[in-house]
């Protein structure tokens, strides 16, 4: 899953990203407010996280409106040191799903962040199954035949994204721009080693025919049985 983070405190902006990578997204971080709405606009993320107190911008919440001007209907967090009543219910009225107050803890931070990404229109719960595969997000687990699979952080984002989007034919470039974040040197052959090693750890050890396809000249497709 891939997060897009705008905040200008660096030293907050890259401890969010270090702690939000082991959990396994992918996180794009933008320190403007000018920057983060071009990004957001693009609407390529699956959670946008947005400080309001931005020096280039007269309020983050106007990065907020404009994304849904735009029909983006990601999740959005509001990140801020503002703490009364008005200030939550402004922010919740500008389009965003969530409010939390500075300072908080990343434990807080990350629960608020799966809850939202459990909601109904991004098709989550607390495990995701296709056929006698099963990934729990919050428990970093994975399950086929009621065995234990284990995989790297990127392989499990990566697998979480294919069973997310299960039967559905999948670019690499689709795939790149969910499961890494711009700053990653990544070449398509990255994608096709990853896809391999999933293969060997999802498929390979299991009787039945492989969840993972190649669809050749168009991507890869995990498929799920009827």
């Amino acid at each position: 899953m891939r997060i897009l983070l705008i905040e200008d405190e660096h030293k907050i902006a890259q401890a969010l990203k270090r702690g939000l990578e082991q959990e396994s997204f992918a996180v794009d971080v933008l320190y403007n407010g000018r920057q983060g709405m071009a990004r957001a606009l693009r609407g390529r993320f699956d959670l946008l996280i947005l400080d309001r107190m931005l020096p280039d911008i007269r309020d983050g919440l106007d990065i907020c409106r404009e994304v849904r001007k735009a029909g983006i209907h990601q999740p959005i967090l509001i990140l801020t040191a503002r703490d009364r009543t008005s200030d939550r219910v402004e922010g919740l009225e500008s389009g965003a799903d969530d409010y939390l107050v500075k300072p908080f803890s990343f434990e807080e931070l990350l629960a608020r962040i799966r809850a939202l990404l459990r909601r109904p229109n991004h098709n989550i719960g607390t495990v995701l199954k296709a056929g006698d595969l099963e990934l729990y997000p919050e428990k970093f687990e994975v399950k086929r035949d009621g065995q234990m699979i284990a995989l790297s952080h990127k392989e499990f984002a990566l697998l979480e994204f294919l069973i997310r989007n299960a039967n559905r034919i999948l670019s690499k470039d689709q795939i790149i721009q969910h499961v890494w974040d711009f700053d990653a040197d990544i070449l398509p052959n990255t994608v096709e080693a990853f896809i391999a090693s999933l293969r060997k750890k999802v498929d390979r050890p299991f009787k039945g025919k492989p969840m993972i396809n190649t669809v050749r000249g168009f991507g890869y497709q995990l498929k799920s049985p009827a």
